[in-house]
């Protein structure tokens, strides 16, 4: 048999192999992505966007919460929730089922941590939630924040709305650091700073619980060695981190850290309680002292930032 045959039949035989060949690669391919997104977004996550749809159905929702576009990003932010930063949850059963003020520890240089808390409301908690976040009257005011923040379920900090959204049963998250806790250098990692008072108001008025939540691993994912208030002015901006991985190759890309999210129990005030400033003030160092304990023992129970 000359070479040319021998050509011939090797590519006869595999032109005959390569169907079966390329079928058995594609429904790998199948499977494999199959997999990849049940471990993302859990084998309920049709089910979890239809309750939202149930529950918001007909656009009734005053603050424009779009739930296609939330199904949308919820999508995306599965794969950061469940891969990138691997989440844990922890205490997430302490959710109450109605209205509640989810006030949590804020870090991270962008709001990140943000996302993560609604991320553990929307696929970790029993009944989904929306986490509808109070935002900065700055962020809102930028061009395209603030529309795409509100499909997604955020408003603008104020007392009304907050009230509003209590009345309605929602789930309200409440960053009482504000700039001052996002913006936190890494030599300050994981120290609270002051409360705003106007949360425990709300709460007290509306009677709606504060479920205390500790944020650990955005501490780490900008490391930020202060803030330079020169380019602040010069840019509009409530603060201008000073971050040196930004400037490195990927550097943009927060640090793959390993985020911990610890669920306190609900803590109550009635409005009785209110008499004076130095009451409120007093009830919200209790709130404060109680995420600076799981803070703490977050902490106590890592081993490293990133694992």
């Amino acid at each position: 048999m000359n070479e040319r045959s021998v050509i011939e039949r090797w590519t006869q035989t595999a032109a005959r192999d390569a169907g079966p060949l390329m079928e058995r690669f594609v429904g790998w391919a199948r499977r494999s992505r199959e997999e990849l997104q049940l471990r993302m977004l859990g084998g309920d996550f049709s089910d979890r966007i239809g309750q939202l749809h149930a529950r918001y159905r007909d656009d009734l929702d005053p603050f424009e919460l779009d739930v296609a576009t939330f199904e949308q990003v919820a999508r995306i932010w599965a794969f950061f929730h469940r891969f990138y930063f691997r989440t844990e949850v922890h205490g997430i059963d302490h959710l109450p089922e109605r209205r509640v003020i989810v006030v949590a520890n804020h870090s991270g240089q962008i709001p990140i941590d943000a996302a993560i808390l609604g991320c553990s409301l929307f696929f970790d908690a029993g009944r989904p939630r929306v986490a509808r976040a109070m935002i900065d009257r700055w962020a809102a005011n930028l061009p395209w924040v603030s529309a795409f923040f509100a499909r997604l379920g955020s408003v603008v900090g104020t007392p009304e709305n907050a009230v509003s959204l209590l009345s309605n049963e929602e789930a309200l998250l409440v960053f009482p650091e504000g700039i001052k806790g996002i913006s936190k250098s890494f030599a300050h990692r994981y120290q609270l700073q002051d409360f705003g008072t106007g949360f425990m108001r709300i709460a007290m008025s509306t009677g709606s619980p504060i479920l205390p939540v500790a944020v650990i691993g955005a501490e780490e994912q900008y490391v930020s060695l202060g803030n330079s208030e020169r380019l602040a002015r010069l840019l509009k901006m409530p603060v201008c981190p000073v971050i040196p991985q930004m400037y490195l190759p990927g550097g943009q890309l927060p640090l793959p850290t390993k985020y911990r999210v610890y669920f306190g129990e609900p803590m109550r005030f009635s409005a009785s309680d209110a008499r004076d400033e130095s009451s409120i003030a007093e009830r919200v160092y209790l709130v404060r002292c109680a995420i600076q304990r799981l803070i703490d023992h977050g902490l106590r129970r890592r081993r490293s930032a990133f694992w």
